[in-house]
Formats: C-alpha cells, structure tokens, sequence
C-alpha cells in the first residue's frame, strides 16, 4: 500500500530515503573507532573493551555497550567505560537507531550524539546534535543542539517537546560559549523516551532527520514504530510532528552543522551526571557512587540496529490512463466519410 502523503521537494519532486550505511550485528565495531581521550571516565580501546565484555554483539546479533560492572575501586578512580565515533563522516540525512535498551542509573551520563571528531574543523564551528541525552533516573529525553554564534531555535515550530529554559525563560540560543555550554534543547514529553520506563517498554526506535530545512528528532516506544520504518522505507511525513526541531528559520543549518561522526558514550558523573547529582535524589555522592559496581548494572545500550538513509529526488510515476489526443478526435470521422463518398460515387 502506498503511503498517503510524501515530503516534497521545491520544485514539487518526491523526497524518498534509500539506505546508505547500516550498522548491526558481528560488522557494528568494525567502522568505528574506540576514544581513548582524557575524560573524568576512563574510555578504553577496543581489545581492552572486547576483553573486558564492555563491548561485545551477542549470539542473537544484539549490539552490547556497558560501563563496567564488575569492580570495586577505590575512591577517587575513574570507572571504565566506552565512547566509540563512527569512521564515516555525515552531512545530512536520516538517521534511524532501534535499541533494546539504553543507559541510565544515578551518576550515569549517556549519549547518542554527532559531532566532528575526525579534524579539519574546532569545536562547536561544525555544530554537535545530541539525539539521546540524559542523567540519573530521567524519564524524559533532552535533545540539544551546541553551535557557534548565530544559529537559534525557531519558538514557534510546531513540536511536541519543550524547549529547555534558563532562569524560567526558553532557551533559543544554541550558542555553545553562554550559559555554560547550555546550548539549545527540547525535552520530550513522553516518561519513556528515557531511563527505566524506556527500558521496561521493550525500548524502540529514535530517529533524527538532517537537512537543510531543519534538524528533527522523533521518537517511538516500541509498540509505536511506524510500519514504513519496520519496512525499510522510512517517510517521516507520515509520523507527526517531532518531538523536537531545530528549523532552519532562525538557523542556517548547512553553515552550522557539517562532517559529522555518529557517537555513543557512557560518562559517569561529569559535567551534566556530577553537576546536578546533589539535586537528584540519587544517594550520597557521585564520587563515592563511583566505587561500587552493584550500581551501573544498568548502564547499558543494547543496540538492535542504526540505519542511514540518504535523500533521493523522484519526480512521481506517470499514470498508466490512456491519454486523448484532441487532433485524433477531431479528425477521426475524415476517413470514414472519405469511403462512404467513396462508395456513393461508384455506384452512380
């Protein structure tokens, strides 16, 4: 069945989505890079991550990232964890991840994310898109957007998220050097788009389309995913309005966003997670929560798979109706008159 409505392009072709790039099962690692960079967590390289069960894919083809959870430290150690960055550079697109599970737990930061990681380009010039974001025990996802001077959140697109304020007061300025590296963000409405509720729901899908209209983020419990997204023929037109939008009427989105890597990481406390741990219920420190294993068994993706389409331009099917040609219509009767007269003559 063909869907009911498609995104069209200005000059009124068809916009579909073809698969460019699918990452899943025994091949997920073998595209991205392991960061080893300073870090109040201590990321490991990859044998030291596939040794020590932090990254592995299962007999079922599940995808397995976890912080460690198995040793005791001492105070003031970092936990070991993971941060991997795709080799492959993106501009634009759309972007489709189906997770059984991800991360969460007091003092626990992870990320689904893009950024430039492969140089040629400083921090925020090239933009960073944070599609899955969170702290503690959340239940709502945060999707932000870091950027240079200049680029801004549209306050009337229509979403259905809200837009993440600073002293009660929305945060349209994604500028990355105010508000203590803020940015621009959106929290989704739902209480299983994050954490424990996401988790216990069989999680689902996120999916965030790139291009030079905008930046959209959706999305989907697992009993909710679109049909054309379970086909492989994703048409985000037929899935409502995202749950956040950063829209290109206040943002330049091809100035501001380019050459990104695709992201996931596990932090433990940090900035977000250790900032705001005195405030969010969780027991004690996040220093001292670091110590105990017993409490990051959940700190976990477990990742189904990630799908990048790209765009392609058709300009529609043309009808099969037979078409009437009005030269043959006038002229049709000329040759049967032409006998008749014909006829007539001969016979005088």
């Amino acid at each position: 069945m063909l869907p009911t409505k498609r995104e069209t392009a200005p000059n009124g072709s068809t916009i579909v989505w073809i698969i460019q790039d699918t990452y899943e099962g025994n091949t997920f690692f073998d595209t991205f890079d392991f960061y080893t960079g300073p870090d109040p967590t201590n990321f490991v390289d990859q044998q030291t991550a596939f040794n020590s069960s932090l990254a592995y894919v299962t007999t079922d083809n599940k995808v397995i990232m976890q912080g460690d959870n198995t040793t005791w430290l001492s105070s003031g150690v970092n936990r070991s964890s993971v941060r991997i960055s795709s080799q492959t550079e993106y501009n634009m697109g759309l972007f489709i991840l189906d997770l059984d599970m991800a991360p969460w737990g007091c003092g626990v930061w992870p990320a689904f994310w893009q950024v430039m990681t492969l140089g040629g380009g400083e921090w925020p010039y090239n933009g960073e898109i944070d599609i899955i974001e969170g702290v503690h025990d959340n239940q709502h996802n945060q999707v932000t957007w870091h950027t240079a001077p200049g680029c801004n959140l549209t306050q009337s697109t229509n979403i259905t998220g809200l837009i993440v304020q600073t002293n009660n007061v929305d945060n349209l300025q994604c500028n990355a050097f105010i508000n203590n590296n803020a940015g621009c963000g959106v929290t989704e409405w739902s209480r299983a788009s994050y954490g424990p509720n996401f988790d216990v729901n069989g999680g689902g899908v996120f999916a965030m389309k790139w291009d030079e209209n905008g930046i959209a983020v959706w999305s989907f419990y697992r009993a909710a995913i679109p049909q054309d997204i379970v086909n492989g023929e994703p048409d985000p037109s037929n899935w409502g309005e995202p749950d956040a939008e950063l829209a290109s009427q206040s943002c330049n989105i091809t100035q501001y966003f380019a050459n990104h890597s695709i992201v996931f990481d596990i932090t433990f406390c940090g900035d977000w997670a250790g900032n705001s741990y005195a405030t969010s219920g969780c027991p004690g420190t996040c220093e001292n929560r670091l110590m105990d294993p017993s409490n990051f068994v959940n700190a976990t993706w477990i990742i189904n798979s990630l799908n990048v389409y790209k765009q392609a331009f058709s300009a529609g099917v043309a009808s099969s109706a037979i078409r009437t040609y009005p030269i043959l219509a006038m002229t049709g009767w000329i040759f049967p008159t032409i006998v008749f007269l014909y006829i007539v003559l001969v016979s005088l």
